[in-house]
């Protein structure tokens, strides 16, 4: 078995170096579409791992009118005791506020300044605690609050949250079904590859065969060439894919840093990794299969 596989890699090796161009061709099939399932599995992941710390510190927001009394307010803070919905909150005054936007803002704290009367409305800042069974009863607290006097407006979190994790199965889905295409045109053009390497060598294969050889010797080769495709693909594929994320991580992320956690925006782990490259090598097996046996 050992001499069977070494010997079908060397003649794997030959045939690619014969054939270099289309062999180019179908290599770059497979990385196209392991450069794509990786991109989305690599932005679906990452979205997850941010939606998942976003949901854990979300906050509700409850905005004052800027006429609001005491009376007012304590009647709200009252609505915001601690409690299994609530975890905590804290009270935002007008000024806190305005300091708050031009330490997050730099650039635009000397145009605050010319404003005049500070725009920003007091506020009360609720930590909820995170339970997805909570939903209803923070719907209804919302509504509550809504309705209270002195409040102007209610912001939450998770209702945003809510819709970026829909789309994030939306993406995922999407990149499934593209995937699939690819996968299936980059086994086809494997076997096509195969199959011209086939056709170049029929008188050897034909004399093999009178010779007795093995179906091991005879397909071997064949096979060991669309695995070699697979993985070389996979490996182009990953190598550009970690090239474009480290890019545009720093580039457009770290700017972000104030607001993106970015230790949380990992690229793929290397399991995952491991996996790709697999997956890549057991698609050019398969157009090596196709094309071998079908001869």
């Amino acid at each position: 078995m050992g001499r069977a596989i070494s010997y079908a890699f060397d003649e794997a090796v030959r045939s690619l170096r014969r054939g270099r161009e289309s062999g180019l061709l179908s290599t770059l099939t497979i990385a196209l579409a392991l450069f794509v399932l990786g991109g989305f599995l690599l932005v679906s992941a990452n979205l997850e791992r941010l939606g998942a710390e976003w949901s854990s510190a979300a906050e509700m927001s409850i905005y004052l009118k800027d006429d609001v009394t005491p009376d007012e307010r304590r009647a709200i803070e009252s609505l915001l005791a601690p409690s299994d919905l609530i975890a905590a909150h804290e009270y935002v005054s007008k000024t806190e506020a305005l300091n708050r936007f031009k330490q997050t803002f730099t650039d635009l704290a000397s145009a605050a300044d010319t404003l005049g009367d500070n725009p920003l409305p007091a506020s009360f800042e609720v930590r909820l605690r995170s339970a997805p069974s909570a939903q209803d009863a923070v719907d209804q607290l919302g509504a509550r609050l809504r309705q209270a006097a002195g409040v102007a407006d209610v912001r939450y979190d998770r209702q945003w949250l809510t819709r970026l994790l829909s789309a994030i199965r939306i993406i995922r889905g999407v990149g499934l079904g593209l995937v699939t295409i690819l996968t299936i045109a980059a086994a086809l053009t494997v076997a096509n590859v195969v199959r011209l390497a086939l056709y170049a060598r029929r008188d050897e294969l034909e004399i093999m065969q009178l010779v007795g050889a093995p179906p091991a010797y005879i397909r071997g080769p064949f096979v060991m060439e669309g695995v070699l495709q697979g993985g070389i693909g996979a490996v182009l594929a990953l190598a550009v894919l970690s090239a474009a994320f480290f890019a545009v991580r720093g580039r457009y992320l770290v700017p972000l840093a104030s607001a993106v956690n970015l230790s949380s925006i990992r690229f793929l782990p290397w399991e995952l990794c491991v996996l790709v490259v697999l997956g890549g090598m057991a698609v050019g097996c398969l157009g090596g299969l196709v094309a071998a046996w079908d001869r």
